[in-house]
């Protein structure tokens, strides 16, 4: 899941004002920034290596230290003590927390396999990506639908308007990471476009999603910083 695990960050904001957006959003794709940070590393190496490669139900992944079980109950705890530290209260913590726990929770049912901890231990995740990655994508557009239809109703209830500038770089996040999942869930970009992979691109799987991410998080980030107006302000 990629898309959806961004929505939850705007949730969080509204329910937990007091922290900073980029907490929440940190903390929605946690698991994801540890896997690219230490895939970059070489401590859970990723294939295909070329991108050009790359589809869902393709890809292999070692996630033990990101996304495994027990180290995920480590990276929950720190999460929430860093957001007691960083705000000075439990409540942004606890939500931040929660923010890992959702996406733990979405990923098991669809994305990657993951285990209690190593490949070697009971498996506790669906793997759909690999066994039926246009389902997990259906999952994944669901839940996002869900979560947007949530913040909006906050939005309505609390009496606040976002500029259009804000709905337009949700609808191009949101919506573009859906149709990117879907348009990569069994078909390689060679397979896409009927053309060879280029020998340069060797070892360009992992900075490319990271430069995915970083794009979708400086999006929301802006987008969040637009001033907001109470519902009966006239545009």
């Amino acid at each position: 899941m990629l898309a959806g695990h961004f929505a939850t960050a705007i949730l969080a904001k509204q329910r937990a004002p007091g922290a900073h957006f980029g907490y929440y959003l940190a903390a929605s794709q946690l698991p994801d920034l540890l896997w690219l940070t230490f895939g970059l590393l070489g401590l859970e190496p990723t294939q295909p290596d070329n991108v050009m490669n790359v589809s869902l139900d393709t890809m292999q992944v070692d996630m033990t230290y990101s996304h495994d079980l027990l180290p995920m109950l480590g990276w929950i705890v720190l999460t929430v003590l860093a957001g007691r530290a960083l705000f000075g209260s439990w409540r942004p913590g606890w939500f931040g927390g929660i923010l890992v726990v959702v996406h733990t929770l979405t990923d098991n049912i669809a994305g990657h396999p993951h285990n209690v901890f190593g490949p070697e231990t009971h498996a506790v995740g669906t793997g759909l990506y690999q066994s039926a990655p246009y389902l997990a994508v259906a999952i994944e557009a669901v839940f996002l639908v869900g979560i947007m239809v949530w913040i909006l109703r906050n939005d309505a209830k609390a009496g606040v308007r976002r500029s259009r500038a804000t709905y337009r770089a949700w609808a191009a996040v949101f919506v573009g990471g859906v149709a990117f999942m879907f348009s990569s869930a069994d078909l390689t970009m060679v397979e896409l476009l009927g053309i060879e992979p280029v020998a340069a691109l060797s070892g360009s799987t992992l900075p490319m999603l990271a430069m995915t991410y970083l794009l979708m998080s400086g999006a929301l980030l802006w987008a969040m910083a637009q001033p907001t107006m109470p519902r009966n302000t006239p545009r």
